[in-house]
């Protein structure tokens, strides 16, 4: 059996990032959470953006190290690699650590597009991931996006293969990235928890 994080990043890219895609700015620089092998950033560069991607994987940080720059990090035990860093989109996909999400979003630049997919409630009785910690709740991502403009939203069941999955896209307003500034406010003010 071939372990899970020894192929991700080497299946095509989402479906859900190449339908928006588009919405990213030309020549914007994006950031690939958990990039794995980067089929996300590999697609990303080949549209002509430069890419970052981070993984706590050193094999998968090798494969993607010609791509852009890639950063080899523990980002669920160790401190963000990218503070201070901001980012034209942030690229997240099966993928889930909620004490992020504040570094999430503070890495969006005004006009910065957030593409999130990931597994939610419902899943576990399809396969992998089944516990909670790694499922969203219903209307999690809306709630975490909350002081972004959102585009496009789904919350639901998809085939080949059966998972149920959140995903969104969402921008970060000139009116958000000021509030967050005059008011020193951390985006985590969105969060469930």
């Amino acid at each position: 059996m071939t372990h899970p994080q020894s192929t991700h990043g080497t299946e095509p890219p989402s479906a859900w990032v190449q339908h928006w895609a588009h919405l990213i700015l030309k020549n914007a620089t994006i950031l690939d959470v958990a990039c794995g092998r980067g089929r996300h950033m590999r697609y990303l560069a080949e549209r002509g953006h430069a890419v970052t991607g981070v993984d706590r994987d050193a094999q998968a940080i090798a494969a993607v190290s010609g791509l852009g720059e890639a950063i080899q990090a523990d980002i669920e035990n160790a401190a963000w690699p990218l503070v201070g860093r901001q980012f034209g989109a942030v690229v997240v996909t099966n993928y889930l650590w909620r004490p992020l999400w504040p570094h999430i979003l503070s890495s969006l630049a005004t006009g910065g597009v957030l593409i999130y997919e990931t597994f939610t409630a419902g899943n576990e009785t399809v396969g992998k991931p089944s516990r909670s910690d790694f499922l969203l709740q219903p209307g999690e991502l809306l709630s975490r996006c909350a002081g972004l403009r959102v585009v496009a939203y789904e919350d639901g069941f998809l085939n080949s293969p059966e998972r149920f999955v959140q995903r969104i896209v969402a921008v970060q307003t000139l009116a958000t990235q000021r509030l967050v500034q005059r008011f020193h406010l951390s985006p985590s003010l969105h969060s469930l928890e």
